[in-house]
């Protein structure tokens, strides 16, 4: 009898320590209940992009000042069309007209004129190539920005003054500010470098261009 009781109990022992651990890794492999999501509460802002006109041809007039080497600085004005080849080259045409004063010695002598009327009209045009080299934004306070770019120019033209035509090439710089889809506003500064000999020696002149423009893209 007691044999059999000490059987009895050695089998529930053995029983139950197989029967534990057995419980507990059931109990470590059971997933984890399934995280409330948390909607986060971000206010969106409205963006509003730009729509650009996407034609490539673009026309417009300046008006600025020139500063025509040896005869001071007169109003200059003018027009100007490009045409865009891709977002950072185009090519554009040129065409101003200013009237040059008098140089120094006009002014001393009182009465001495190098140059009629006529030929104190200084009128260029010319072929640049440009370069948009760093597009960007400008930005009017907080929430106001408009694409611009700064953009570099090199061409060759002619000058007609004082009677004669000049090969003339005109290096320039300038700012491209778009005011809206299709209108922008130019600020320019140009160099329009030719020979000359009108005061006797040949020599090259440099004759300082800026203006400010307004173009539309059509």
């Amino acid at each position: 009898m007691d044999r059999e009781l000490r059987v009895l109990l050695l089998s529930g022992i053995v029983l139950a320590a197989f029967t534990v651990p057995a419980q507990a890794q059931q109990a470590a492999g059971a997933e984890p209940a399934t995280p409330q999501v948390v909607e986060p509460r971000v206010k969106r802002r409205d963006v509003n992009p730009p729509g650009l006109d996407t034609e490539n041809w673009e026309a417009g007039l300046f008006v600025g000042t020139i500063s025509i080497e040896d005869f001071g600085a007169s109003v200059s004005y003018g027009g100007r069309i490009a045409y865009h080849f891709t977002e950072d080259v185009f090519a554009e045409a040129t065409i101003g007209t200013a009237k040059a004063g008098k140089t120094s010695y006009e002014d001393l002598s009182g009465s001495a004129e190098l140059l009629t009327d006529s030929e104190r009209q200084f009128t260029h045009y010319d072929l640049s190539v440009g370069w948009n080299a760093l597009p960007g934004e400008v930005f009017f306070g907080g929430t106001r920005a408009m694409p611009s770019a700064v953009y570099f120019t090199l061409g060759a033209g002619s000058t007609r003054f004082a009677g004669d035509d000049h090969f003339t090439v005109a290096l320039g710089a300038g700012l491209r500010v778009l005011a809206n889809d299709w209108i922008a506003v130019h600020l320019d500064a140009r160099n329009l470098a030719f020979e000359t000999d009108l005061l006797g020696e040949s020599k090259l002149t440099h004759n300082l261009q800026f203006t400010f423009g307004v173009t539309a893209f059509f």
